[in-house]
């Protein structure tokens, strides 16, 4: 008996799969989050650990502010674009930032920065993680 592949009449009401395939692939609201966010890949390379950030359409100079401060690292920066032709403008224009906790042993005074294409890369010097905390026993005197 060979079964249909398709259901050939259509009911009132699609069926759950065909509903959410008539959706967008990105409703509006995840698109306009996607301005105010700063996506980044931290990962360690040798002795250094490296933080990357897209940022496009910033001048490093004035819309950047990188602070390090008790093991996390804050990335802040504000765009102002502004294109205009001849019979229209179009501006874009937003704050972001992004905090990424350092890894334990993290050099706070060992951090270099540098802004190319688009991309900032911090790099953060990595030491000896500091140890594990320990038990202290606790004596009882009477």
């Amino acid at each position: 008996m060979a079964i249909p592949a398709r259901r050939q009449g259509r009911s009132l009401f699609p069926d759950l799969p065909e509903w959410f395939e008539s959706f967008p692939s990105r409703l509006a609201w995840p698109a306009m989050a996607d301005l105010y966010t700063v996506r980044i890949e931290e990962y360690p390379e040798g002795d250094r650990y490296l933080v990357r950030a897209e940022i496009p359409g910033i001048d490093p100079g004035k819309d950047l502010d990188i602070t390090v401060q008790d093991g996390m690292l804050t990335i802040r920066a504000e765009r102002t674009e502004e294109t205009q032709e001849k019979h229209r403008s179009e501006f874009r224009y937003g704050s972001f930032t992004r905090t990424v906790a350092l890894p334990a042993g993290a050099k706070e005074d060992d951090i270099q920065a540098d802004y190319n294409a688009g991309i900032l890369t911090v790099s953060v010097g990595l030491g000896e993680a500091k140890k594990e905390a320990r038990r202290i026993e606790v004596t009882h005197t009477e």
